[in-house]
């Protein structure tokens, strides 16, 4: 076990892709978890479906096999209610709340002049006032703990550079940096670190779909993981494609944890070099 043992963490968009594998990690350095996920086809701009309530399960059964607690939630990060609910029972099960990972997101493309507003809003919603939702609740009792703590939101490469393809994801995300910066200043005398991952392309469910295929090879009627691939390498220094999950959690795993209690207000790329170019 390292410095997480006995912390409790909030994860949310935790029923696959990165969520899940940052629960995993979390718990595999000592602490329990809330994994958070809406476990429904919600979002109606996206192209894919989301994780489900078996998803979810996995996760949760994933996290025991680390010898950690474990406690679910089917919650919206849009529905500030909820998530004001996720904190109240965390704190109620746990006794204590250290660590909050804003990662839920969603992924829709398609150029400006098309871009309808149901995409715009939704995005907006999910990727940028979703990570609200997330941390606000969280803020006063971490306070009140005076043991100070660690909150990570999931930006991207799109929160320091533009995107073609992807204004309304992009805006959301260099959102999150702004309010990363924010909240670091403002919790900062409080003990609390505020920092964000940019992960370049992630191999998760969300990247995995014809539309975003489709983005990096328009040349293409109907791209492959294959030809998508061929693609976003050449926009990485290492020769690596996707990002895996896993090498996000492990900057996740860092920042929440004693190693990394000078770090704050932070933009920690995992992008394969992408952000250098």
């Amino acid at each position: 076990m390292s410095g997480l043992t006995g912390k409790v963490a909030i994860i949310t968009g935790a029923g696959r892709g990165q969520g899940r594998a940052h629960a995993v990690r979390l718990a595999a350095d000592g602490a329990d978890i809330v994994a958070v996920d809406v476990c429904a086809d919600a979002v109606h701009s996206v192209s894919y479906g989301l994780a489900s309530p078996a998803d979810l399960d996995e996760t949760a059964r994933l996290v025991r096999e680390t010898g950690r607690r474990v406690r679910t939630a089917h919650a919206d990060v849009r529905d500030a209610e909820a998530m004001r609910k996720v904190t109240a029972d965390a704190l109620a099960e746990f006794g204590r709340l250290d660590i909050v990972v804003a990662n839920a997101g969603i992924l829709s493309v398609s150029p400006s002049a098309e871009l309808t507003g149901e995409q715009w809003q939704e995005m907006i919603d999910v990727n940028l006032t979703g990570v609200w939702n997330t941390v606000q609740p969280a803020i006063k009792p971490m306070i009140e703990a005076g043991s100070g703590g660690a909150i990570i939101m999931t930006s991207s490469t799109a929160g320091e550079k533009g995107l073609p393809g992807l204004p309304h994801y992009t805006a959301a995300k260099h959102g999150v940096i702004g309010l990363m910066k924010s909240l670091a200043i403002e919790l900062g005398p409080h003990r609390i670190r505020v920092n964000a991952v940019l992960p370049a392309a992630a191999d998760t469910p969300m990247v995995h779909n014809a539309a975003t295929y489709k983005l990096f090879r328009p040349d293409l009627d109907t791209p492959t993981r294959s030809d998508f691939e061929e693609a976003i390498v050449t926009g990485n220094l290492l020769p690596i494609p996707l990002v895996a999950p896993e090498d996000i959690a492990a900057a996740v795993a860092h920042l929440a944890g004693d190693d990394a209690r000078t770090v704050t207000g932070h933009a920690y790329r995992v992008d394969a070099g992408a952000l250098t170019q």
